[in-house]
């Protein structure tokens, strides 16, 4: 029996448990950078492990090379009898959940069963944040309650994870107006995930837009930010250092809206004593867009994926909040 859980969290805690079976963390964070549409096998391989390696920051041939073995072992499930994802509500967990749908969707795994657990809640856990947050015991609890992967379940996967790769993310919004019951967190966390496009507010998504809220309110270093994002949109399930990657961004171009204390790269990996110790300040400029005087599409330009759509001055789709819609221009 193999099991996959999203990160080494859940992983560490199921091997502690009486769960059967070999466990592995399925190491992506698809939520960030490039998923482009055309692209698979090696040449995929490079684009995400050249984001990984700029972003966190890691060595580009480790990063390729622990993508490979992991699509290896992704490779080999036909030889367990059983495959069972462990996965959660939040954008982070099921834009990976959705990636592994659509590759075992395709794939032939013979007599192999493949089981989903993904959980919203807990008994007992106010403000459920992840399986990360279970004692051995209280993950060993879930197993039994394992459920085998409908064929409607990965027809659904498969649909979305294409939308999220398309360069058109009209395609996400299709697929939201269809029904989405057989996965039962996918509307809400891709609802949120619309929300991460430039506001047409402020240039602003979602994401960049309430830490810069938070900060202003008072978070002046990065360990209190943190919980702060957490409990404001706990939908979108970032983990450190997806937040500080998108804060990274924010002291960028010609005018940042961000100053970090002793930050010397946009690049530069978040350390325990930087999370304590730097100050993060919001800039005039930072005022200026957080009052939507401005617009940081405006000042500093824009080069961002979200997922399969290259967000640039030619390509710009934008949040329209009184919609509840994206807008091209």
């Amino acid at each position: 029996m193999l099991h996959i859980h999203n990160g080494d969290s859940s992983a560490n805690i199921a091997k502690a448990s009486s769960i059967p079976g070999e466990h592995i963390a399925f190491r992506e964070s698809l939520i960030t950078g490039p998923t482009p549409a055309d692209v698979s096998g090696d040449e995929w391989r490079r684009v995400r492990a050249q984001h990984l390696s700029e972003s966190y920051p890691a060595d580009l041939d480790e990063c390729e090379q622990d993508l490979l073995n992991q699509e290896k072992k992704l490779d080999s499930a036909a030889e367990y009898d059983e495959v069972v994802l462990w996965f959660e509500h939040d954008l982070f967990c099921q834009t990976n959940l959705l990636y592994l749908l659509n590759w075992f969707g395709q794939r032939e795994l013979g007599n192999t069963k493949l089981r989903l657990i993904c959980i919203g809640e807990f008994p007992g856990k106010e403000n459920f944040r992840g399986l990360g947050e279970l004692n051995a015991g209280e993950m060993a609890s879930l197993f039994p309650d394992r459920q085998s992967i409908t064929a409607a379940q990965l027809k659904l996967g498969e649909l979305t994870w294409q939308a999220y790769c398309s360069p058109n993310p009209a395609e996400i919004k299709k697929v939201l107006d269809s029904d989405t019951s057989p996965l039962p967190f996918l509307d809400s966390a891709f609802r949120a995930h619309l929300r991460r496009f430039p506001s047409t507010q402020n240039g602003l998504g979602r994401i960049e837009d309430t830490s810069l809220k938070l900060i202003r309110a008072g978070a002046k270093t990065f360990i209190e930010l943190f919980p702060l994002f957490a409990n404001a949109e706990p939908v979108y399930g970032l983990g450190d250092s997806q937040l500080w990657l998108a804060l990274n961004q924010l002291t960028a171009g010609k005018q940042p809206l961000l100053a970090i204390e002793n930050r010397h790269d946009v690049r530069q990996q978040l350390t325990p004593d930087i999370a304590r110790k730097a100050k993060i300040e919001i800039t005039k400029s930072g005022e200026s867009v957080r009052r939507g005087e401005a617009d940081q599409v405006e000042l500093n330009g824009i080069d961002h994926w979200l997922g399969g759509v290259h967000l640039s001055p030619t390509n710009l789709w934008r949040w329209d909040d009184e919609i509840e819609a994206l807008v091209s221009e």
